[in-house]
């Protein structure tokens, strides 16, 4: 069965780790709608189907040609993302109540484990990073990539025919991922987004109010939603990708959200969940560290979890 973290804070019974996970989930567009199968071990190896069997109408008496489906191996690894909060022990002792003093280091830390999951889930590459997993712009490729036009598209444009012609584009991405859950873009094509919606006589565009009083804009029902920044204020989504002659471009994806192992779609994968050590005194300084820590990887099942159209110029 797979949880979204969301949903594993309320069986934890570590409240050091829902808490952590309290921190962790507002602070990434994906936390909150990814769920996590727990594996055992440290992968998780499975068959996709990649030629199904034939089939036909045959005569009376006549036999069938004999045809067998094929399926590809592949292999998904989870790994370790977490870090260290240490309280030096004369801060302890002079700055305020000790205890608020590490739950404030462990509440950053574990906002620190929130951006870097964001950032890994979209731009992780094993190859530059040999500790993390690869993100979906790794990930992605052949006819879940799709190019709005040979140097790039914009949203807005000339405010008439260049609307149209992004959103028939935005069009296609979905028709890769018919099922799709979220549209993820950064925040200058977000703006232009609101700026074409202005525009628009269809409706395809919408806004939802959240149960906390937030926006979401929807196009087609589907949430759009800011893939926010690294630890650092850059962005995840960056607006300097090159397409052709294009250098300010950048991408959206569509996402679809599979409910486990079993279920087509983006799943996370984990063993154990959130670990919260609680804070202990080191021999070889004096500080208190609490660490958290989380085995995690990610899988793409099916054949339509996920796509990406490249060239979304911000103009």
């Amino acid at each position: 069965m797979a949880l979204t973290l969301s949903q594993a804070a309320v069986v934890n019974t570590n409240p050091l780790a829902a808490g952590v996970i309290e921190t962790l989930v507002p602070n990434s567009p994906f936390l909150p709608r990814l769920s996590f199968a727990n594996i055992s071990g440290n992968a998780y190896s499975y068959y996709t189907e990649s030629t199904l069997s034939g089939s036909e109408f045959r005569a009376v008496n006549a036999a069938y040609a004999e045809s067998t489906g094929t399926f590809a191996s592949a292999t998904e690894s989870i790994v370790i993302l977490g870090g260290d909060a240490d309280v030096d022990r004369f801060i302890q002792a002079t700055q305020g109540n000790p205890l608020d003093q590490m739950d404030a280091q462990v509440r950053m830390k574990a906002k620190s484990i929130a951006y870097k999951f964001s950032d890994t889930f979209i731009n992780g590459d094993t190859a530059v990073d040999a500790n993390s997993f690869n993100g979906l712009k790794k990930r992605l490729a052949g006819g879940q990539v799709i190019a709005a036009g040979p140097n790039g598209i914009p949203v807005v444009g000339n405010g008439g025919t260049d609307i149209q012609a992004f959103f028939d584009q935005l069009d296609n991405l979905l028709s890769v991922v018919p099922d799709a859950d979220l549209l993820v873009a950064n925040a200058p094509v977000i703006a232009r987004f609101r700026s074409a919606s202005r525009r628009l006589t269809s409706g395809a565009i919408g806004f939802d109010n959240g149960a906390l009083g937030q926006v979401t804009m929807t196009y087609n029902g589907i949430p759009i939603v800011n893939a926010g920044t690294k630890a650092d204020g850059s962005l995840i989504i960056p607006q300097t990708e090159v397409q052709g002659t294009a250098t300010t471009a950048s991408s959206i994806y569509a996402i679809n959200f599979g409910g486990g192992l079993n279920d087509e779609g983006v799943v996370g994968l984990t063993n154990g969940g959130i670990q919260v050590d609680p804070p202990r005194q080191l021999e070889t300084k004096p500080v208190l560290r609490s660490r958290i820590e989380w085995y995690v990887g990610l899988a793409l099942f099916g054949t339509r979890p996920a796509g990406r159209l490249t060239g979304v110029l911000a103009a």
